[in-house]
């Protein structure tokens, strides 16, 4: 258990201390609240809660299993540890134990989750059967999990290339399906969650054919839109419970400001130095914590400077390990075992570790740099503190404007509602892609628009053009044999995936995305892995296949890369007072054209070196300004001050924009251009980064007005001259944030501002 105060005190007494504390806040905690089921649990499940201490329910579950009694579609939506997965267990267990033929589908966003949700289940001692299945089940136990099994626990993954495909072999099981539970469905958003609505139509259509119709039990953080989620993921009336009667201990966040090195350039600190050096001295004091960190990169990066950090004490150093996606199955394992054992004090992770795996009792959460949601940042802190004990949460603040935005109206952040979910049912691109998967499992018809929507017919028609399918007698096949589900990857818009493979030892290290690879693992980049450097000496295209040899340098690279845009249809459009705003459809064209070297502690330029590398090329969702010319002649601008004012607005508008639209700035793209021959004006565009658009760019179409003033709002906030990471400059920037003039950024917006009456609702 962690004493704030004293540690804070401990904190303020440090040399390394300058005043990084800028806002400190403690939030009281809450007592439980009970309630009991209007319909009371049977005795025989009375007696199996009673044997693992459980004697009463929070209004939230009682209210849940009430309504999954009434035969609703349920969502539960409440904190961290409030204990949702009784919400559905509880219902399900229920029913088995009364009509063993009955079946429940359980589904995570991630092995790891249906494993920790197996481990609870275990300690029920049930008087049926429950298993996981997924990609590491041994084959030899598939066929008894398909026919004696009650609950299957598994992965939207698996549901997709390992039941539906095979839907005959689980024919039985399909048909006594009551229940299909949906955990931490605050994950399914953008790409993975537009994927994942499309996959539980299929669900729902093999069910109907089989003779079922299994009600719908979520559990999910809390997001601004739950009742609008869950029904598009589902395509069914959802009731919402989001009465949370579970306690929770008193938190004290702290946001932390990296100091400033060079207040004229508006350098700072690095927030992956602060936030290790953090975790540093919690270990030290023996405080479990775990810092989160946006990226891979970022999470080894930490991991390497707490090792730094902590030279002189590798008794706590050793205690200290990174957790990733990218990780083989058995280390992702053994980390959380470690955890949970409490045999390590602290652990570098991505959002991996944000979802509800138990990992046994934390006592302090580092937010290293802002997530990209609010309801990320919520879901982070609340890893720490368990129950009723006190806990810690450290906001370090990156240079990014949004984090600095935040950081200095930290009101503004505690006042806000969460973000939207955003799921696209209307993407063509992953529409198709699950209805040649649905047309393998089920010959297509008319009546399937039933569960695919508007857009099915159209799909459909393109589909047949396309030679993908062909129509006999009323009913839709796949025109040439083949297994469409292994070409569709859930998770992301690109198919193919990178192994990274050791080349002197063979070992393979992990898997990125194509899209990821091309900027992450180019030849001479620096790859970490386990907080150890590693240089990529070759990225095969044919092979698939990054190989990498271990580095001594110590620096790490950026790649540098070119943008254009095409627009391919302009969909909607309209004005904000002088200047046009649209909405449309564009295909993105980016060169790797090289990288450079930095120095990891000071960022010093070491090198800059050329590459040539294949264009990456995709079609998605865009919005876009164009700039008329009495704009530019009113404002004067020189054409260098013009290309810097637009290109600094671009970089602050992708920052911003993750306000609005529940997505990370790393979800979307830029590019501007002082002319562009579609608009035949000065044009700032930022686009979907994924294949077909997922409505990040539709998003910021409706809200461009209020987007826009809280752009202008960072940018002059900002104490720096003329331009830095906390306002205009981009970590992501192909151009290495060159040219940008934040002035000319101030006038433009300014003057686009003054039309404007009113934020649209």
């Amino acid at each position: 258990m962690v004493d704030v105060t004293s540690f804070l005190d401990h904190i303020r007494q440090k040399p390394e201390y300058r005043g990084q504390i800028v806002h400190q806040r403690v939030l009281p905690g809450k007592p439980a609240t009970f309630a009991s089921p209007k319909n009371r649990l049977s005795e025989e499940l009375k007696g199996i809660l009673n044997q693992v201490g459980i004697s009463s329910l929070y209004t939230h579950q009682a209210r849940a299993i009430d309504l999954v009694k009434e035969g609703k579609n349920v969502l539960v939506t409440s904190g961290t540890a409030s204990g949702k997965s009784l919400c559905y267990n509880l219902p399900v267990i229920e029913e088995i134990l009364s009509n063993r033929r009955a079946r429940a589908l359980y589904l995570f966003p991630t092995k790891a989750l249906a494993q920790d949700q197996m481990r609870v289940l275990k300690e029920l001692d049930l008087p049926f059967e429950v298993a996981t299945f997924d990609g590491d089940t041994p084959y030899d136990k598939r066929r008894d999990i398909r026919r004696w099994t009650s609950i299957v626990l598994s992965n939207p993954d698996m549901l997709h290339v390992g039941i539906l495909p095979y839907h005959k072999q689980w024919g039985n099981f399909l048909l006594n399906l009551k229940y299909v539970v949906i955990d931490e469905v605050h994950v399914l958003r953008g790409v993975f969650g537009s994927n994942v609505a499309q996959l539980i139509r299929r669900l729902r259509r093999l069910c109907h054919h089989y003779g079922s119709h299994p009600q719908f039990i979520m559990a999910s953080a809390t997001v601004r839109n739950p009742k609008e989620l869950a029904e598009k993921l589902t395509g069914l009336d959802v009731e919402v419970v989001v009465d949370d009667g579970s306690p929770c201990g008193k938190r004290t966040w702290v946001f932390w400001n990296p100091p400033l090195v060079d207040e004229a350039l508006g350098e700072r600190k690095s927030a992956n130095w602060e936030a290790a050096w953090l975790l540093g001295e919690l270990s030290k004091e023996h405080v479990k914590a775990i810092v989160f960190s946006k990226s891979r990169k970022v999470s080894e990066l930490v991991l390497n400077y707490v090792r730094r950090i902590l030279s002189d004490r590798l008794d706590i150093a050793s205690q200290i390990a990174s957790y990733r996606a990218g990780y083989l199955p058995s280390q992702r394992r053994d980390i959380e075992r470690r955890l949970f054992s409490g045999e390590l004090l602290g652990v570098s992770a991505t959002n991996a570790l944000e979802l509800g795996i138990d990992v046994g009792s934390l006592d302090a959460s580092i937010i290293n740099g802002f997530p990209g949601t609010i309801s990320s940042t919520w879901q982070q802190a609340g890893r720490a503190g368990r129950a009723t004990e006190e806990s810690l949460a450290i906001f370090v603040a990156g240079s990014d404007p949004i984090d600095q935005y935040y950081i200095n109206n930290p009101g503004y952040f505690f006042g806000r509602s969460f973000e939207e979910a955003i799921v696209d049912l209307d993407n063509l691109k992953i529409l198709g892609k699950h209805l040649l998967c649905a047309a393998y499992e089920l010959p297509l018809s008319i009546d399937d628009k039933f569960y695919f929507g508007e857009s099915f017919s159209v799909t459909l028609d393109l589909l047949t053009s396309a030679g993908k399918l062909k129509e006999h007698k009323s009913k839709w096949f796949l025109s040439a044999p083949g297994f469409p589900a292994r070409k569709v990857n859930l998770r992301s818009a690109s198919e193919s995936v990178y192994d990274i493979v050791e080349e002197d030892s063979g070992q393979l290290l992990g898997t990125i995305e194509q899209t990821q690879a091309f900027f992450e693992v180019y030849p001479g980049a620096i790859y970490l892995h386990q907080g150890d450097p590693y240089l990529v000496r070759l990225l095969d295209f044919e092979n698939q296949i990054a190989l990498v040899v271990k580095s001594k340098g110590d620096y790490y690279t950026e790649p540098r890369k070119d943008t254009w845009i095409d627009v391919v249809s302009e969909i909607e459009s309209r004005r904000i007072g002088d200047v046009k705003l649209s909405f449309g459809m564009v295909d993105v064209i980016t060169h790797v054209m090289g990288y450079r070297k930095k120095r990891s502690l000071t960022g010093q330029i070491i090198d800059v070196v050329e590459l040539e590398m294949p264009p990456l090329q995709f079609q998605t969702e865009a919005v876009w300004l164009s700039l008329p010319n009495d704009i530019i002649d009113r404002l004067n601008f020189e054409k260098h001050m013009l290309a810097g004012g637009i290109h600094a607005i671009e970089h602050a508008g992708i920052a911003m924009l993750p306000m609005f639209a529940m997505c990370d700035r790393w979800d979307i793209g830029g590019m501007s251009t002082p002319y562009h021959p579609y608009t035949e004006r000065a044009t700032i565009f930022i686009y979907d980064g994924f294949e077909g658009g997922i409505g990040i760019a539709k998003r910021g179409f409706w809200v461009a007005e209020d987007h826009l003033q809280r752009t202008l709002e960072v940018i002059e906030q900002c104490s720096c001259k003329d331009g830095c990471p906390s306002c205009i400059q981009s970590p992501k920037c192909g151009n290495w944030n060159d040219p940008l003039d934040k002035k000319a950024a101030v006038k433009i917006l300014k003057d686009i501002i003054k039309g404007i009456r009113g934020p649209r609702p």
